[in-house]
């Protein structure tokens, strides 16, 4: 097995691991995995480690199995907007030329695994869709060291069980992921940005003309530091004529004027070792959470409903506050981050429909439980 012994920094949410890997493809991964198996080790799988304090600690840490050699786009089929990347790509590295992998990554280096690990979607989301939506294929390896692939390199692809939005959003705890297709899209020719200072009470019509104007957006954000104006941005892309159509009429129903990106476009409200949480509700019942918790720094997509927070000062009340809001409202609250009082204090997860459910799928994929085990919603 080609691992290492573990160094000072080879943790994970403060759990030492004792050895750590690295794969170069596939097959080593597998060959890897087979021994960890074996052996009986606890595996975590580390990319650019952005969000390795996403969740809770793992119960136990054997071996970090680390991705920063499995990297590099394998293929590229331009006519056919699809593309072939390893798991440990940088994001922001990927170069299509005029087209484009419309995956927005909220943190600087995050690698092409880790986003679809923790679903981790930005501001374009509203038109091209989250990672769940534009993955096609992947290539996954199984704690016990089995290879499998599902999916493939066309849009329209049904046969099998659909492992890349299973995979997607499980935070590690079903195997590694090594490869990934997605699909692209052409990088559009022009683009504007419509931004507007409002009220907290002027928001939820605001946001309500702006759907109702149908201009197509590629994103609608908002950002709100708990106590002044709600900032919201609208952007629009297309071709230089329509660009300009649609930015004069979203200027018109918003009262505001076209402008640059706002330097937080796309960005995490919080900084390193703060408390970060992720709100959902219906598009309608956005407003009611910006209210929720006065002195709050709110910010995210207005038009599909998802909004992260920085929570400060009295920090279970206020996730409390929050999670009352956003249930009331039809929607979800997640602590996806935060220091280890915090998470022995609060429920990092909150209420999740289904979880009989996911455990069985837990249990099917890694029965010994010894990929990540803890780390995501009711212990798996």
């Amino acid at each position: 097995m080609r691992r290492r012994p573990a160094g000072s920094d080879d943790q994970v949410g403060g759990v030492p691991a004792r050895f750590v890997a690295a794969p170069a493809d596939t097959e080593e991964a597998a060959d890897i995995l087979r021994a960890a198996d074996a052996d009986g080790l606890a595996v975590v799988v580390r990319g650019a480690g952005t969000k390795l304090d996403w969740g809770l600690p793992p119960r136990r840490l054997d071996l970090i199995l680390d991705t920063h050699r499995l990297t590099g786009v394998v293929e590229h089929a331009a006519g056919d907007l699809i593309t072939v990347v390893r798991a440990g790509t940088v994001l922001s590295e990927l170069d299509f030329g005029a087209q484009q992998l419309a995956l927005d990554s909220p943190l600087p280096g995050a690698t092409v695994g880790g986003a679809l690990a923790t679903n981790t979607s930005g501001p374009r989301r509203l038109l091209y869709g989250t990672a769940r939506d534009l993955v096609i294929g992947m290539t996954v390896v199984r704690p016990d060291g089995t290879v499998t692939r599902s999916g493939g390199k066309v849009v329209k692809n049904v046969a099998g069980y659909d492992l890349g939005k299973l995979f997607t959003g499980s935070y590690g705890t079903l195997g590694l992921i090594t490869e990934c297709a997605f699909r692209l899209h052409p990088v559009p020719p022009a683009r504007a940005v419509v931004l507007r200072e409002a009220d907290v009470a002027e928001v939820g019509p605001l946001l309500a003309a702006v759907r109702g104007e149908q201009v197509v957006p590629t994103a609608v954000e908002i950002d709100h530091d708990g106590s002044g104006p709600v900032t919201i941005a609208v952007l629009v892309e297309g071709t230089a004529e329509g660009v300009r159509d649609r930015a004069a009429r979203l200027e018109k129903v918003l009262g505001g004027a076209t402008g640059d990106l706002p330097a937080w476009w796309g960005a995490l409200p919080w900084p390193a070792g703060g408390v970060g949480v992720k709100l959902t509700a219906p598009l309608s019942r956005v407003p009611e959470l910006l209210g929720a918790a006065p002195g709050t720094t709110i910010r995210g997509s207005a038009g599909t409903g998802v909004l992260y927070a920085h929570v400060t000062g009295d920090v279970p009340r206020t996730i409390e506050l929050l999670r009352a809001t956003a249930v009331r409202a039809g929607g979800h609250t997640v602590v996806l981050t935060a220091p280890e009082e915090v998470r022995h204090a609060v429920d990092m997860w909150g209420p999740v429909p289904g979880l009989a459910l996911m455990r069985r799928v837990k249990d099917r994929f890694d029965p010994g439980h010894r990929f990540a085990p803890g780390r995501f919603v009711g212990g798996i």
